[in-house]
């Protein structure tokens, strides 16, 4: 792999980890067209690092708030002096258990998938089928009331069902931010907490693939330079926020749909090209 294929493979993971368009789906047909097999080890954790940076920094805050607030609900409870919680406080360790909670479905169906993972990654034509579902899936929403989305926090169903469909977008072709993000605003919940939550529970179902690729995948580092990696690794997380930015935008103004086209038509082209 060369600094010019390392560019265009990291540009490509920072735009589709985040548009609704499946990542793992985009790299598989690029890495065909560019006549490579499976990224080295070493490379493919280095791009998933770089859009895993730009979930944490643009989420930096809330991370943080979480965090804080989930420590000192286990410390007034610890001391029985639960009372002294504020709204805020509480709802964000709420929000911490739901993050594991929907973890639990995402890890159970990630570690089964991944023992198929080399039929699922080897087929265009996978691809291509998985691809019109996410397009389709995504079409739903343009039809979608967004009064209806009065949910202030996710139940705990909620966050069991969104993290099974973020368990089942291993399938390279299936959206993962596109499918999360649908699935709570079906469930009735609102659009800012949809997103949020989408992208949060991505943290650990990230971090828990890598370390489940590190354990698993014999292919070591590979003849792959230093430089390669860094050029990997930064052009998914300048590419991977730019994307996120406009993301959260584009589903607040209701305009996921709008993907709808593009999966639609390489969901076909990849069918042919598999066929």
């Amino acid at each position: 792999m060369d600094l010019m294929q390392a560019i265009i493979l990291g540009a490509i993971q920072g735009l589709t980890e985040f548009f609704p368009v499946s990542s793992s789906g985009h790299l598989v047909i690029f890495q065909q067209m560019m006549g490579l097999k499976e990224p080295v080890l070493i490379f493919d954790i280095s791009v998933h690092v770089g859009t895993l940076a730009a979930i944490v920094v643009y989420f930096f805050n809330d991370i943080i708030r979480i965090f804080k607030s989930f420590l000192r609900s286990a410390s007034c409870r610890l001391s029985g002096q639960s009372e002294k919680l504020s709204k805020v406080e509480i709802s964000d360790t709420r929000m911490a258990w739901m993050l594991v909670a929907g973890s639990l479905p995402t890890a159970m169906i990630g570690f089964g998938m991944h023992m198929v993972s080399g039929v699922l990654f080897s087929s265009l034509t996978i691809v291509g089928v998985s691809l019109l579902v996410t397009g389709g899936i995504l079409l739903g929403t343009r039809w979608m009331n967004q009064e209806t989305e009065q949910g202030l926090d996710l139940t705990i169903k909620q966050a069991l069902l969104i993290g099974t469909v973020q368990g089942l977008a291993v399938i390279p072709g299936i959206s993962r931010s596109g499918s999360t993000i649908v699935a709570g605003l079906f469930l009735g919940v609102n659009r800012d907490i949809a997103i949020r939550y989408s992208f949060l529970l991505s943290i650990p179902a990230i971090l828990g693939a890598l370390v489940l690729q590190l354990f698993t995948d014999a292919s070591g580092a590979g003849n792959i330079s230093l430089v390669v990696i860094a050029a990997g690794l930064l052009t998914s997380l300048i590419v991977g926020y730019a994307a996120l930015s406009l993301l959260v935008k584009m589903v607040q103004k209701g305009h996921l749909y709008f993907f709808t086209p593009y999966c639609f038509t390489l969901g076909v082209i990849a069918i042919i090209v598999g066929w």
